[in-house]
């Protein structure tokens, strides 16, 4: 896919129900309802994503076609849980798979990536008015923990400076918003719950993107290989995280998100089935205001990787150059 085809895509967001059918009619996604009314209609050539929230029926036909045109398309439940994915089958790229499980270079790449990670934090960090001391001990310790990077040996070493980096990172930069430190996939709080939602949408952009070139998603160069984990997907996402966690924060000061959109069931909050779109809405226009940014990164990782070039010739994507 070239860069003015790919500027041309769009992610689709569709709320659906077990009345509802999704076809493909006449180079269109097409959703109808119980009485065959059209109640939506969308190019496939301008669709990258598709995230269907919802029960809904699916013809075999729209499959075919989502495959011809590089369409991902990944059902979430009504609480946004998403429970299954139709991808790409990209697996024809022998090359480049072979070099994935023989590349010998793989922790450079890892201290690459996450550098960039860390940079992000410290920029977003910076960005905070009012700094006490405490908060600026915290920059300072993150700045310490970025400069110990290629001093690590090893990747325990590294997942270590990430982690402390991290817990730094989301006490200073989501202080006063009720937040009490992040816990992955707990959702024991409403902004554990909301960044969990940010980065599965990431997640899943990042990962159509690289299964444009056929790369095996399960082949880490951080993230090692784990049973049903697409590593890989993990390792690119990182440098990303920050659109996430800044749209959080400027959605939290904007009043955009309300304590009444959501309830809590079994100590999990989860958001009501009516505010799902709003919700959805948020992140995905983020990541389509840095699609193109996205693309070009994938896009050079690729070539970088396939030519083994230096670590430090590998792509980085800098809030700092965003400004």
């Amino acid at each position: 896919m070239t860069r003015p085809d790919f500027v041309e895509k769009q992610v689709l967001l569709i709320e659906s129900n077990k009345e509802h059918k999704i076809k493909f009619k006449n180079s269109n996604l097409v959703v109808i309802d119980e009485n065959n009314k059209t109640l939506l209609q969308h190019s496939l050539h301008k669709i990258f994503v598709v995230f269907i929230i919802g029960e809904s029926s699916i013809t075999s036909v729209l499959i075919k076609n989502a495959k011809k045109h590089d369409i991902n398309i990944s059902f979430l439940n009504y609480n946004l849980k998403p429970y299954f994915t139709i991808g790409l089958d990209n697996k024809g790229n022998f090359l480049l798979r072979k070099k994935q499980y023989t590349y010998q270079n793989n922790f450079s790449i890892a201290k690459h990536l996450v550098q960039n990670k860390i940079n992000n934090q410290i920029y977003l960090m910076e960005s905070l008015r009012y700094k006490t001391k405490e908060e600026k001990d915290s920059i300072t310790l993150i700045k310490k923990q970025l400069e110990s990077i290629p001093n690590t040996n090893n990747l325990n070493e590294l997942l270590g400076v990430e982690g402390t980096a991290s817990k730094e990172f989301f006490k200073t930069y989501f202080k006063n918003i009720n937040f009490n430190g992040r816990r992955p996939h707990c959702k024991d709080d409403i902004f554990n719950l909301l960044l969990d939602i940010g980065y599965y949408y990431l997640f899943n952009f990042i990962e159509a993107n690289l299964e444009l070139y056929g790369f095996d998603t399960y082949c880490g160069v951080y993230h090692t290989f784990f049973f049903q984990r697409k590593s890989l997907v993990c390792d690119l996402i990182e440098p990303f995280r920050c659109i996430i966690d800044r749209k959080l924060k400027k959605a939290y000061k904007l009043k955009q998100i309300n304590e009444t959109d959501f309830y809590c069931k079994n100590n999990q909050f989860f958001i009501k089935q009516e505010f799902n779109k709003n919700y959805s809405k948020l992140f995905l226009e983020e990541i389509l205001e840095n699609k193109e940014v996205i693309f070009l990164y994938i896009q050079k990782y690729y070539r970088s990787f396939m030519k083994e070039k230096n670590p430090n010739e590998y792509p980085e994507f800098l809030l700092s150059d965003k400004k």
